[in-house]
């Protein structure tokens, strides 16, 4: 997943840093001799990685760093806020003409880059923040390229403008416009083709997009997997049609990350997205600072809370959480809290977010998140083959009932035994615990109530 290779290396030499009472100038020379070796290895543009060592190294062999109580400490901070100086220090958003007048977006990038899911995750983003989107199909030459973006756009409950690969992209896309400002869209997005290289051709249809249209933003997409390539194809991009930001994509992949670590220092351009998936919804906002954090194995509890208001519905959450206050634990509760775990991408995604669990598939050397989502996977079977009766009320469950759910659930009689008794331990906590369900000494919307009944 994301930056595991480089997080490990990294959390590695600072815990050697940690370990030392005291440090002199050589130690923080050899700690970030490592520091340097791991940006390389993950793929970081060489100058990139020379300059962020440079600029580290001078801050940290300060007589404040080397004399304070916690040098080791103070080392791992500089080294936090310089990997964040070097992604864009702020967080850049995409940005839109004034008042009601039509934006228009042009998304541009390589073939198999993931632009036309990329246009249509944008859209939907910016759905939910109000806009009316129009999207416009002028990729005429890959082979359902309009159709992939009309069945993503629908899914996303966003209007496409096509007018089938007989018309020029340029026309297609003039065309789309007086089609958004007749029918009162703000925003247009338009899909353009991509090749399997940079070619003379395509920069050349692209301009003749970007003056047909009047783009106001130039949206690059790029594959991070492809690492040192991606960034010198947003510095090509750049040179010949100028682009306002880079969306990153199959960052989930991509165990180096040397990409997102490198555009924005090689080509000025903020990056604006990562892509985190295949669905849809899995685009998010890109934050330098949240991912140093995750990076340096210190986690993002920003973005999992938000994740979370996102995605998880606030009436059944509540519901929940009455029932919980009431002691009324079944396993329909059992299946709800790990569908909303579903929808914060399950219990790897929370994991890569929370501090000290690693980064992206959130594997620590106790917890084996593929093990525990096949475990959650059969707890599911196990639930869905009771009847509504069983879960509501579990006291029902007798030795025959267990077997005719093991038959069903294609499992042993052994593991509806066992999932009966932790269901009963569970309960017991949460009677013999209610200030952590959320009763008088609980606070309501912490993260004590983010994560309640999930069956870890």
């Amino acid at each position: 997943m994301a930056f595991d290779s480089l997080s490990e290396k990294l959390q590695n030499v600072f815990k050697n840093l940690r370990s030392k009472g005291r440090l002199t100038e050589d130690d923080v020379k050899a700690a970030l001799k490592e520091v340097k070796m791991a940006l390389l290895e993950a793929d970081v543009n060489f100058k990139v990685v020379k300059q962020f060592t440079k600029t580290v190294q001078e801050r940290a062999i300060g007589q404040d760093v080397m004399n304070g109580l916690n040098p080791g400490q103070m080392v791992i901070k500089i080294v936090n806020e310089e990997m964040i100086n070097l992604m864009g220090s702020e967080t850049t958003e995409i940005a839109f003409r004034p008042g009601k007048e039509l934006t228009v977006i042009m998304m541009v990038g390589l073939q198999g880059a993931g632009k036309t899911t990329t246009t249509a995750k944008i859209a939907g983003k910016l759905k939910t923040k109000g806009k009316k989107v129009l999207l416009a199909a002028c990729d005429v030459y890959r082979p359902a390229a309009i159709e992939q973006l009309q069945i993503n756009g629908k899914k996303q409950d966003v209007e496409v403008f096509s007018m089938g690969d007989k018309n020029k992209p340029e026309d297609i896309a003039k065309a789309a416009v007086e089609h958004a400002k007749k029918n009162d869209f703000n925003v247009l997005i338009i899909d353009t083709a991509g090749r399997l290289h940079v070619d003379e051709d395509m920069m050349a249809e692209l301009i003749r997009v970007k003056e047909a249209t009047d783009v106001f933003q130039t949206i690059l997409v790029v594959d991070a997997m492809t690492g040192q390539d991606a960034v010198n194809v947003a510095g090509t991009f750049d040179e010949k049609i100028g682009i306002d930001g880079v969306v990153l994509t199959k960052l989930d992949g991509d165990t180096r990350g040397g990409a997102a670590l490198s555009i924005r220092a090689v080509t000025g351009k903020p990056i604006l997205y990562a892509g985190m998936g295949e669905k849809l919804s899995d685009l998010e906002q890109f934050y330098p600072d949240r991912m140093a954090s995750r990076i340096l194995g210190m986690g993002d509890v920003l973005s999992m809370i938000e994740k979370a208001q996102e995605n998880i519905d606030e009436e059944k959450a509540r519901q929940l959480e009455q029932k919980m206050r009431k002691n009324e634990f079944d396993f329909e509760m059992y299946l709800e809290s790990m569908s909303q775990m579903k929808k914060m991408g399950g219990l790897s995604s929370i994991m890569g977010m929370m501090p000290g669990m690693g980064f992206g598939n959130g594997k620590m050397p106790e917890v084996d998140t593929d093990a525990a989502e096949k475990n959650m996977a059969r707890i599911e079977a196990i639930i869905y083959s009771m009847t509504p009766k069983e879960r509501q009320n579990p006291n029902l469950l007798n030795p025959s009932r267990k077997a005719r759910i093991a038959r069903g659930a294609g499992v042993e009689v052994s593991e509806v035994n066992r999932l009966v008794k932790q269901f009963e331990q569970t309960k017991k906590l949460m009677k013999q615990m209610p200030g952590m369900m959320g009763g008088k000494k609980g606070r309501r919307g912490g993260m004590g109530n983010l994560f309640k009944g999930f069956p870890f």
